[in-house]
């Protein structure tokens, strides 16, 4: 997939080192300990070296006219396959409620698309709703549940290409 994308609102990049504070801010925004600038900062490389063996990767994103982060969208492996990969967004609360998801990832859907795949998944908390309201204005059809450890449901959606 392209690493670098571009909506009318917004840029959608490749990882850089020094996108570690914001990314630590997210983190934190999930209600769980903040890690280290320089765990954040390692898990940073590692996503781009991934992304340079496997060909996908999550990207910042990054309002085009303000220049501020507000979180990220891409493919991950995650639950499925590099074949079938996954969808996946997080953005700060602050940019919660004006489309940027969903034009985030209308944007990584083509470019998937563009990869010739034939299927996309993104797995979902139930508890949810606004994720799922990005999924079905994308075309995504709820597929079936499965339920972690502490048995909290994860629900597999899926978008044929």
């Amino acid at each position: 997939m392209a690493f670098q994308l571009k909506t009318e609102r917004l840029e959608l990049n490749m990882w850089e080192e020094s996108d570690a504070d914001w990314l630590r801010q997210l983190i934190r925004e999930r209600g769980v300990d903040m890690p280290t600038l320089e765990a954040t900062r390692s898990l940073i490389i590692d996503m781009r070296k991934k992304a340079l063996e496997n060909g996908i990767s999550l990207l910042t994103i990054r309002r085009r006219d303000e220049g501020d982060f507000i979180g990220y969208c891409g493919l991950i492996i995650g639950r499925t396959t590099l074949e079938e990969p996954e969808i996946a967004y997080e953005l700060f609360r602050s940019a919660h409620g004006k489309g940027y998801a969903t034009e985030a990832a209308s944007a990584v859907l083509d470019a998937t698309i563009a990869t010739k795949r034939s299927r996309l998944w993104s797995t979902v908390g139930a508890w949810n709703a606004a994720s799922f309201r990005v999924l079905e204005k994308l075309g995504f059809e709820r597929q079936h549940s499965t339920w972690k450890e502490n048995g909290e449901e994860i629900v597999w959606n899926k978008r044929e290409l």
